[in-house]
């Protein structure tokens, strides 16, 4: 069995901000009959009506898409007449158009927002973190290595990881005012995220191999 050889283990880290380039929409409409599939776009009046209201903001049709229903039949029997929620999802590619698309929702009475999903361009932000890793670590193995009074011949063993941390942020949260506090009744505050960011963390660990201690 072969022996380990000597080794020093150092770590380095880069953290780097990525802000969200597009978005997806997680809608749910009310419709007052069952239509199965995705003539549910072009049938269900209640999801027809906002269907038509994006496509004329400027989406275009492949932007929504149909991701579900969940029927609502009180007395067992599945018939048209039965009530359904209907679960959209609306890509947003152009982030300027957020804010106008979210009134569009809203001003439908049946349609609630349930989510947003940002998403990113990163795999570019994440190679760009690995290599700077390594460099910080193999900096900083040079100068451990000349510490030592040693030399480095070679990497033994790599570990790389990643994570991202996204704080998660309420779509509507209805906050308690000062006025509100005084007894003066105001408007709801209703706080919606039209911008995100994320950080993503490259980790690395290295074993070098060095010449004897």
């Amino acid at each position: 069995m072969d022996a380990k050889p000597d080794t020093i283990k150092v770590s380095a880290s880069h953290k780097e901000e990525i802000p969200a380039n597009r978005a997806e929409l997680f809608v749910t409409v009310k419709g007052s009959s069952l239509v199965s599939g995705d003539q549910a776009l072009k049938k269900a009046r209640e999801v027809s009506q906002l269907v038509e209201a994006l496509i004329s903001f400027g989406l275009s049709p492949e932007a929504i898409q149909l991701q579900g229903v969940h029927i609502e039949a009180s007395s067992g029997a599945l018939l048209k007449s039965s009530s359904a929620t209907y679960r959209l999802k609306v890509e947003c590619e152009k982030l300027d158009q957020l804010a106008e698309l979210l009134d569009i929702i809203s001003s439908q009475k049946n349609a609630t927002l349930e989510r947003i999903a940002w998403r990113y361009n990163e795999e570019e932000v994440r190679e760009r973190g690995l290599l700077i890793a390594l460099e910080k670590a193999k900096g900083k193995a040079d100068k451990v290595a000349r510490s030592l009074g040693v030399k480095i011949l070679g990497v033994y063993d790599l570990i790389e990881s990643q994570f991202d941390d996204e704080a998660p942020f309420p779509q509507f949260a209805a906050q308690a005012t000062p006025k509100r506090a005084m007894g003066i009744t105001s408007e709801p505050s209703l706080g919606m995220d039209i911008q995100h960011i994320k950080t993503v963390t490259v980790n690395v660990e290295i074993w070098y191999r060095v010449s004897g201690f």
